[in-house]
């Protein structure tokens, strides 16, 4: 049997918003005095688990404010859990938002260095590599350029680039695979089927369920952080479906 590599385990997280009233301490002292709130206190995340090895591909699946997005950045360790457990074995390499850990005023060449020093790498091997990943995302013409001239779908490419550069534990993708021309979601599904069989781990969020069903060994459905469903990605996408 296999090792988990992640682990989630009794997994919440709450967001805590300042109640507009209690603007200053002031006031904050004035509200608890008068037995009112200061902070409101909002449930993102509730009672989510599960365990994936080596080799496998989690589809995450679910309405908008379902808590997908938040399920990745505690995941990506962006974000710590209010209490639970996550555990992930290795390095991370997270595509949760587009141009996440770019710096707009700098070169692309600049941000291929400085994102995947980010994500773990040595400087020297980002620098070395930098027409590699130029060439691969198909911007070797426009990667002296800023990249706040880039469109949406080329930020995309870099960064999907810069993040399958090197193998890594665990692959987190948010919608990154739905940006883009046909050819390089083509070249993006081969990278990650690469990875995949050398056995990384990968986390798929995408609103296409074909593609979710297709890629993902397990899906995971959740409704307003909770988990309705965690099992074989036919059975939960085909309940889902009918939902």
């Amino acid at each position: 049997m296999r090792t988990p590599s992640v682990v989630v385990e009794n997994l919440h997280f709450v967001y805590q918003i300042r109640n507009a009233s209690a603007h200053s301490l002031k006031q904050a002292f004035i509200n608890s005095v008068k037995g009112i709130k200061s902070d409101i206190h909002v449930s993102a995340i509730s009672g989510i688990n599960f365990e994936l090895s080596s080799g496998e591909v989690l589809g995450i699946v679910g309405n908008n404010g379902a808590g997908k997005s938040t399920l990745l950045k505690l995941l990506a360790g962006i974000i710590p859990p209010s209490s639970g457990v996550v555990r992930v074995s290795g390095r991370v390499a997270p595509l949760i938002e587009l141009g996440a850990g770019f710096n707009p005023e700098l070169t692309g060449a600049e941000n291929i260095v400085l994102f995947g020093v980010l994500l773990g790498n040595t400087r020297k091997k980002m620098e070395e590599n930098v027409m590699v990943i130029a060439d691969w995302a198909g911007l070797a013409e426009s990667i002296n350029l800023p990249i706040r001239t880039y469109s949406t779908g080329m930020q995309s490419r870099l960064g999907f680039g810069v993040a399958t550069f090197q193998q890594s534990e665990l692959l987190i993708i948010d919608e990154v695979l739905s940006v883009g021309d046909v050819e390089f979601q083509k070249k993006s599904m081969v990278r990650m089927d690469e990875l995949i069989s050398a056995g990384e781990i990968t986390v798929l969020v995408s609103h296409d369920l074909n593609l979710v069903e297709a890629k993902s060994t397990k899906v995971l459905w959740l409704d307003r952080g909770k988990q309705v469903m965690f099992g074989n990605s036919k059975e939960v996408i085909d309940a889902y479906r009918k939902f």
